[in-house]
Order: structure tokens, then sequence, then C-alpha cells
């Protein structure tokens, strides 16, 4: 999708149709665009039915003008207005326009916003026209996915373009993350995402690539990898991506993703309600090449190590068992008292790896870690956990930026009491689902360098959402890019 702006209103080219946004004040609507420009008769005609309200729309023919259609869209109060609600609306804007197979836009950008709300509306322009149909064959040729190629800005300024060549590196990565989860888990196993890393290092020269395949995790010792990954038929990786922003800077951020490309449960065996979409299980290592694309075509002034820890849990006589011990690459024993909590170790042996090899400044994950940070949050924010309370924070207030809301949760030392086992260092999962997300971190914080800043997001109710909607039109949100991003931005 190309977005351009202009800047005189009067000069606009022709489109498909005018999006018109308003404002409700009380009982009145206020047009957030200069009016002036429009036929004065249709306005006040289309006014008639609608309130503003946000998220409100109103879609109608015109007789004459530069466009053909109009789309009045309301933003509810100016006074009461939040970036959220503006993505909300535009994207909403957007896939009616989609819908009515529309491809060219003029859209009336309010005036006078702060950037920070003008980035917000870009954003939800660009996250709406997004569809994953790499799949489809006969439907397509009845109904071919139809997508918005042109957006004008009309009455935009011209500070609005860096914010609109941003928006578009951004969101190549935010739809590499989307197009990896929505994949087949047949396809997207630890050699593709092996294949797609080095394909953006040969994109980007600014990207170097180190993979671990199962002879080097072997030599390694990294046992709790190789154990969840023992039943699959596709052979385990650990994928670093190196991107050096700032090389004669210190300062390295670890972003670590799970990266288990389907999970069963193992001889835990996930039940039917709950196996169907676990293809997701690896969004969060799609979120970190998605991440690093961004990084690296931004030519961010930050340096980033992007680690994904890749396997396959299945079921099979080789699978690993419950109540076996398996020693990790810290040389912690760990008791497998849950096959289906597989995601913990994989992570735990990743982050040994990467504070021995490259000893970063800090560490975050993401990953789809637990259903119980679902139960708790729903789909409407990720779990965060951290030992430090600046990182922590900073992470909050990306958050706030992007709306990729975070909530956080306590890692109290009760947790751990219940992590302990009679036979080995840890158990890799507590008796009972009670404070299943919390028990999950306190896990991972086990493997954790005493004095490195961390912090883990589990996203599992985040990442793949059971309903879709205007501002995520698949399963897929791509969450985590625009959020990390946006705190690598503040350090």
């Amino acid at each position: 999708m190309h977005v351009q702006i202009a800047t005189v209103t009067g000069q606009r080219k022709p489109a498909d149709i005018a999006i018109l946004p308003y404002w409700e004040e009380g009982k009145k609507i206020v047009a957030a665009f200069p009016k002036k420009e429009l036929d004065a008769k249709v306005l006040a005609l289309l006014e008639k039915d609608f309130t503003a309200k946000s998220g409100e729309s109103l879609f109608s023919y015109t007789l004459e003008g530069v466009e053909k259609r109009v789309l009045l869209l309301g933003l509810g109060s100016l006074k009461k207005c939040e970036a959220d609600s503006l993505r909300s609306a535009f994207a909403s804007a957007v896939q009616l326009c989609r819908k009515k197979k529309l491809e060219n836009i003029n859209l009336f950008l309010p005036s006078d916003l702060d950037l920070s709300f003008v980035e917000a509306i870009l954003d939800g322009l660009c996250m709406a026209n997004y569809s994953y149909d790499a799949l489809k064959r006969e439907s397509l040729k009845d109904k071919p996915t139809v997508f918005i190629k042109k957006i004008n800005l009309i009455g935009a300024k011209k500070e609005v373009e860096a914010l609109i060549e941003r928006n578009e590196h951004v969101m190549k990565g935010v739809n590499l993350t989307r197009d990896l989860v929505n994949g087949n888990a047949d396809d997207v196993n630890a050699a593709h995402l092996t294949k797609v890393a080095k394909e953006l290092a040969h994109k980007h020269k600014s990207i170097k690539v180190e993979v671990l395949g199962k002879k080097e995790l072997e030599k390694e010792k990294m046992g709790l990898m190789l154990a969840v990954n023992k039943g699959a038929t596709h052979e385990p990786a650990l994928i670093l991506l190196h991107y050096m922003g700032d090389p004669k800077s210190k300062d390295v951020t670890a972003v670590v993703g799970k990266g288990v490309t389907f999970d069963t449960g193992g001889l835990n065996l996930k039940p039917t309600g709950s196996i169907e979409t676990m293809k997701c299980d690896m969004a969060g290592a799609a979120a970190v090449l998605g991440l690093i694309e961004v990084c690296s075509a931004l030519k961010l002034k930050k340096n980033v190590i992007g680690v994904i820890a890749s396997v396959e849990n299945a079921i099979g006589r080789d699978a690993y068992k419950p109540g076996d011990v398996y020693i990790s690459h810290s040389g912690k024993s760990v008791e497998i008292t849950n096959t289906d909590a597989e995601g913990r170790l994989v992570l735990a042996d990743a982050f040994s790896y990467v504070q021995k090899h490259h000893g970063p400044s800090r560490l975050i994950d993401f990953a789809t870690l637990t259903g119980g940070v679902i139960v708790a949050l729903g789909e409407e924010a990720s779990g965060l956990f951290s030992n430090n309370k600046k990182l922590c924070d900073q992470i909050k207030q990306a958050a706030e930026v992007t709306g990729e809301r975070v909530w956080e949760l306590p890692l109290y030392p009760e947790y751990l009491e219940a992590l302990k086992s009679p036979i080995a260092d840890l158990k890799n999962s507590r008796k009972g689902r009670s404070a299943s997300a919390s028990s999950g971190a306190m896990f991972l914080k086990q493997f954790i360098e005493k004095d490195l800043p961390w912090a883990h997001l589990d996203i599992a109710g985040t990442a793949y959402v059971s309903d879709i909607s205007a501002y995520y039109p698949s399963h897929a949100t791509g969450v985590g890019v625009k959020l990390i991003l946006e705190f690598l931005k503040s350090l």
C-alpha cells in the first residue's frame, strides 16, 4: 500500500472514496477537516443520520466531485481522544473500503493532531490492510483478495512523510511475523526459520546469522532443547541474528523468542479444543525475525541479538517422558512433570547460551508460554514479568505508545517453592493450574544471571487471537515487533 500526502485539500486527485473524520461534541458533530473543501449540500444531508461516535461510519454515494463516494467516520470526543480509538476507527474504515473493493482513498486527516496520534492513524490503516491467503486456491478465483493500493492523506503536514516511511518499514516486519505464524506447521519448521534468517542477512548486510544445529546443540550440552525435540521428525536449531547498529557501543539487547513450531503437548497430549492452533507456538520466534528486519531497515542505532530456540514438541516412541530428569546448558537438572510445559525448557537453554557467549546488557523474551495468562488477562494484554523495575517501566511506556498492552504480574518467592523437586534442582511445572503464568516465569528466572536485567512477555493471548477484527484481520497479530522497537528507541 502506497501512502502519500497532499498538503492542499483543494488540489487533491480523484479517488474511489473520500474518508471524512468527525468529532462528537455533546449533541453536535464537528468536522475534523476543512469543511469548505467539500460540497456542503451533500454533507448536510449525510450528517442528519450520523452522530460521530467513536468508530461509527456512514457510507454514501455522491452525485459530483473528485470522489464518487464518501465515508463519514466518527472519532468520538476530541477532548477524550486516545490513540487506541483512532487505530480502531481508521482500521474499520479500511475494512469497509476493502469489502466494497475500493482501492484508492482520499483520507482527510484530522487537523492539528499531535504526531503521535497521526502515527496511530497510520498504524490502524496499515494493520487493517492485511490478509493471509497464501494457502487459498479455488476461493480466490471467485473472490480475489482486495487490498487498498493507495491512500492520499489530505491536509497532512510535510513532517508526516517521515512517519509514513517509518511505518512502511515497521509493517514489513509485522507482516513477516504474521505470515510466519499463519503458515503451516509442517512448512514453518526450524529449517524454514533458519532460511528466513539467512534471507534477512542476505538482504541486509547489517545482519549476521549464527546457527546451531543438532550436532552443535549436543556439543554445547543443550539438554533441555534436545529433550523437547526428541520425538520430532524435524531437527532443532538455535538461530542467532546479530544486528550491530551501533558498533562503537558495548550495549547489547538480547531478544529471545520461543520457537516451538508445533506443540502437541508431548506425552501429556493436549486435548481437542486446545491443540488446533498450536502452529502459533512459534510466535515469539517470528516476532524476533520481524523485529530484526525492522531494526535493519530503519538503520536503528542500537545493538540487538535476536535468539530463536526452535524445536517441535511431538509425540512418538522417542518423545521425552514425564518423570525423567534432563540436564540444562547451565548445568541445572530439571525433572519433567509435564511435557506440555516445554517452552520454558527451550528458552532456559537459549538464555544460558546467549549469556555465556555474548554477554548482553539486558534480555527480553517473547513466548506463547501459558494458557494461564489468557485466563488472567484475556487476549487484550500480554503478561509482563521482570527482575528490574527500570526495564519493566520502559516496556510499559513502550506499550502505552504502541497500543500493544502489557500488564505486570508477580514473581513471588512462593512460586519458586512450588517448583522444587525431590530428585532434581527444579521441576518444570507446579502441581495444579494455579498461578501458572507466574510459575512459568519463575522457572525462566532461574536461568538468568543475578544482575542481568530481564523481562519476560507471555504473549499466549495476544499473538494469535480467537476472533478477527478490523485491526487484526487475521488470527496472527504480529505482536511484539512494534513494542520492542519502541522500547529500543527509548534506550
